[in-house]
């Protein structure tokens, strides 16, 4: 679709800046369902074409940015979620920061990327409910194995008779949150089972050596079941685990590498998976010593097992069917 007019917003945690890009007319909002119908009849005074043609621009900031996402997709509105870090290295050396010159500069960025730019796409409610369950349980994980870690030093250097009180409120915490996990599980388990894409790709992701739920999960929340990248060297560029070079002219001569700039919780996930499929997949046991036989990197060898994961996902949901293991029928 071809937008008339860009709408740079800057969304803060009470209050967002809005400015239109055309005219540089600005308005401060609350960030509220309500006052976004404020914001969407000043809107319509102040603009040069139908609110239909103007696309909304702003950063994806987490929870904040939930209000105005609901808002703006219940009303058939267009609009897109922005890399704050693209923003930034694409305007040169800026001066300066408020949340008018964000707004602003926010309005700049979309206009100038218009032709490249495609508006968002709200996932389904079941991919919303995943996505949101799948990030509370990784927080809960992260303190459960917290208390379990403490519980384990006091044993080590505290007498649990003289120490009563300690040692009961911390196991208690230790037990609930791990009732709460598992809480979250069955409520995980649950959408699977109501939504018919979603338990297809999961059983189709899960057939791959190595790939286990939790990898399963946020692929499929995190890619929109599929819909957000086109193939798996795009999404391995996003994850982390793509190389890329490094050298220039005669000078610069480095190693190809992996970029920082990655969703490293992804990264993290498909280590797991490589390392298991390891240890487990014959295949990719006898791929990985084979290729430390001929002098490779052990990490780079790992990166390339990450890669041969990847390519498997995207091929099994492609073909919608499971993973073969055709290692087994070879003679």
């Amino acid at each position: 679709m071809k937008f008339k007019d860009v709408i740079g917003i800057d969304v803060g945690k009470l209050s967002n800046e809005l400015r239109i890009h055309s005219n540089q007319k600005t308005l401060t909002f609350k960030n509220t369902p309500k006052n976004c119908k404020t914001m969407l009849k000043w809107i319509k005074v102040n603009i040069n074409c139908n609110q239909t043609e103007v696309l909304f621009a702003f950063e994806h900031t987490g929870i904040y940015s939930t209000p105005l996402i609901e808002f703006l997709a219940n009303n058939n509105l267009h609009f897109t979620l922005l890399s704050g870090l693209d923003i930034k290295r694409s305007l040169g050396i800026q001066r300066g920061k408020n949340d008018k010159i964000d707004a602003k500069r926010i309005a700049l960025y979309s206009y100038r990327k218009l032709d490249e730019i495609k508006p968002y796409v709200l996932p389904s409610n079941n991919l919303i409910k995943l996505k949101r369950l799948l990030s509370l349980r990784e927080k809960i994980v992260v303190q459960k194995a917290g208390y379990d870690k403490v519980i384990q030093e006091s044993k080590i250097f505290f007498k649990k008779a003289d120490n009563i009180v300690l040692f009961d409120v911390q196991e208690k915490i230790y037990k609930q949150l791990k009732k709460h996990i598992e809480k979250i599980e069955h409520e995980i388990d649950e959408i699977i089972l109501q939504d018919q894409k979603i338990k297809e790709q999961y059983t189709l992701i899960t057939s791959i050596k190595g790939v286990g739920r939790q990898t399963a999960l946020y692929m499929i929340a995190y890619t929109n079941c599929f819909t957000l990248f086109d193939n798996w060297r795009k999404f391995a560029s996003y994850a982390g685990t793509a190389p890329f070079p490094y050298q220039s002219g005669i000078s610069i001569n480095g190693r190809t590498k992996v970029s920082h700039l990655a969703n490293k919780k992804f990264k993290s996930l498909l280590n797991m998976c490589a390392t298991t499929s390891i240890k487990c997949n014959p295949e990719m046991k006898e791929y990985f010593e084979r290729k430390k036989t001929e002098g490779k990197n052990g990490m780079c060898v790992i990166n390339a097992v990450r890669n041969k994961i990847l390519a498997r996902i995207f091929a099994v949901i492609k073909r919608g069917t499971p993973y073969v293991d055709l290692n087994k029928f070879a003679a």
